[in-house]
């Protein structure tokens, strides 16, 4: 106990230094969001429209999706994203524009169709709004949530299965509770009908299942519920324990030789820039959270430590030579872009601006092994030493870890498994590294070069729907600034009927952190924020947010089987 109690204890001590951040910190304007949306199902013809692009294409499940991004299910098709643990379910003939997604907000558009939304843990000052043509809904309670809006406008109905919300439309507000159907029909005149809620039809049987695939997945009890596609782990790969690194998951379903970051391709998606997608079907949570290392002959993921929201990153790489804005060559042959997954101790710094908390934010939540001591050397040192400073990395060295390609290919999006080249050990040593402007995005770098163009598309485009919206969304902050100010009807309610939830408190202003290369940062001191808790193997009692939560069901469903009994250093199943 002694030996293990000692083991943990450094990352203990790094992530209460963590959980001292102000809040302030992490929504400064500089920093880009924590976290990002997914469509992690799709089950018929799905289509994708990303900020400011005309075009539809056939949806990618592993693409990350953010503010601008619009989604089409189409006639008999559905599909399902995520943000954190959160789910949104989405019925045949349904359109969804994400108006805004940062740390404290999710505001979502519901163009026309159905969706369900599963809000399993509402963080304190923190916003969910989804509006629909007339009105505008705000989750104020963890729960289950059916939303309906007609194609013509008219009318939305909401039945709310399980928590509380209050709909703003027409000057007016209503505070709706569980157990209820509530019809909004009108605009500038709201007509409400309340009723008791119906059954339940195939469609929320349906999001049933998927709920209790999240409720019984055995990777849950390695990583938080926050990072998505941890369901995605179950049937692809196994869990083991390792003495130096805790928990680590093996995938199974790979060929030999297999390397992370090595089959899939790279996009330009605002405002973090190059963002890795991957074409494994479990690889979404192990290319932007965690680690990976080398374990004897194969590869395995260490997550993180078990904390309520990790930091999003576009890809946890490193670049032979250094960042983003590096080409290599190797020999007069070829001169490429080459990279390789970053290791359990590595610190990650970003590419693109960030503040110093957000880099010690990001490092923290991803890495058991990395302090915040570690990440403020490091992150120092890159300063002091211009961006062209070379780090010390655990696999920059290896050829079976490095992957290069043209740079063409990765520019325009196209596969890299099929563009890739191989290095050796003394190609490495002796790479010619030169900074270069060549790695800027082109106008193929938004969508991958083979995404089809989708024959399924909206019957009206989104930018020309009318919704209303209790918080003023931003303009996407991508590479085509997208207004929606001339649809937009920001509601100001003459009345209010019961207690609302108030749009999230934004914090003072604060100085702006991008500092001169010469300019130091000390690890904070603060007092613990609510917005993290540690969940570390030690603990007897699991953090709240990690419970099994039963939906309501038309019938009794048989209880899961038993799980195996706990490996060694494994933290505690959720209730």
């Amino acid at each position: 106990m002694r030996k293990l109690f000692s083991r943990y204890l450094p990352v203990l001590l790094v992530v209460g230094l963590l959980l001292g951040f102000p809040r302030a910190a992490a929504a400064q304007d500089a920093d880009p969001p924590g976290r990002v949306a997914r469509l992690n199902y799709a089950q018929g013809a799905v289509s994708f429209q990303a900020s400011g692009e005309k075009d539809w294409v056939d949806a990618n499940l592993n693409r990350p999706l953010t503010t601008g991004d619009n989604l089409w299910v189409d006639k008999d098709s559905s599909g399902e994203v995520h943000i954190g643990s959160t789910a949104i379910r989405l019925s045949s003939e349904t359109g969804i524009s994400i108006l805004n997604l940062d740390d404290r907000t999710a505001q979502i558009q519901l163009v026309q169709g159905t969706i369900e939304v599963h809000l399993r843990r509402l963080e304190s000052g923190n916003a969910w709004e989804i509006d629909t043509p007339n009105v505008a809904f705000t989750l104020t309670r963890a729960g289950e949530y059916l939303i309906q809006a007609d194609p013509d406008g008219g009318s939305t109905v909401f039945i709310v299965r399980e928590g509380e919300g209050q709909v703003t439309g027409a000057g007016e507000s209503w505070d709706l509770t569980e157990g209820q159907q509530y019809t909004f029909a009108g605009t500038d005149q709201l007509i409400e009908n309340a009723q008791q809620a119906p059954a339940f039809d195939d469609f929320e049987n349906w999001c049933q299942e998927r709920d209790q695939r999240e409720n019984n997945s055995q990777s849950a009890r390695y990583v938080s519920r926050d990072v998505d596609g941890y369901y995605d782990l179950d049937d692809s790969g196994t869990w083991q324990n390792d003495p130096d690194n805790g928990p680590i998951w093996i995938p199974t379903a790979v060929a030999g030789g297999w390397t992370p970051y090595h089959f899939g391709h790279w996009v330009w998606i605002g405002p973090w820039g190059w963002t890795w997608v991957a074409d494994e079907s479990w690889g979404f949570a192990p290319f932007h959270y965690g680690r990976w290392a080398l374990f004897g002959g194969y590869w395995g993921w260490v997550p993180g430590p078990m904390v309520v929201r990790p930091y999003y990153a576009p890809a946890l790489v490193g670049f032979v030579g250094g960042g983003f804005g590096f080409a290599v060559g190797f020999g007069s042959a070829f001169s490429g872009v080459a990279w390789f997954p970053l290791g359990p101790h590595d610190v990650f710094i970003p590419g693109y601006g960030a503040s110093p908390r957000y880099v010690q934010y990001l490092n923290i939540t991803n890495s058991r092994l990395v302090n915040v001591a570690q990440v403020t050397s490091v992150y120092n040192n890159y300063r002091a030493n211009s961006e062209s400073v070379s780090r010390s990395y655990t696999y920059a060295d290896n050829a079976r870890a490095v992957t290069a390609v043209p740079k063409d290919a990765f520019v325009n999006g196209r596969p890299v498994g099929l563009a890739a080249v191989s290095v050796t050990p003394e190609q490495l040593t002796s790479a010619k590294v030169e900074d270069t402007h060549a790695l800027a995005p082109t106008r193929a770098s938004y969508v991958a070069s083979n995404a089809k163009v989708a024959s399924a598309k909206p019957p009206v485009s989104f930018a020309d729907r009318k919704f209303a919206a209790k918080l003023s969304p931003p303009a996407p902050a991508n590479h085509q600034s997208v207004s929606r100010a001339a649809n937009q009807e920001t509601l100001r309610p003459q009345t209010n009927t019961g207690t609302s939830q108030a749009s999230p408190e934004r914090a003072p202003a604060q100085p702006e952190y991008r500092q001169h290369p010469s300019a130091k940062f000390n690890p904070p001191t603060n007092a613990r924020d609510s917005m993290y808790d540690v969940h570390p193997p030690l603990n007897t009692q699991p953090p709240p947010q990690h419970q099994q939560e039963q939906r309501p069901s038309p019938a009794p469903r048989p209880a899961p089987a038993p799980s195996p009994a706990p490996a060694p250093h494994q933290e505690p199943k959720p209730k």
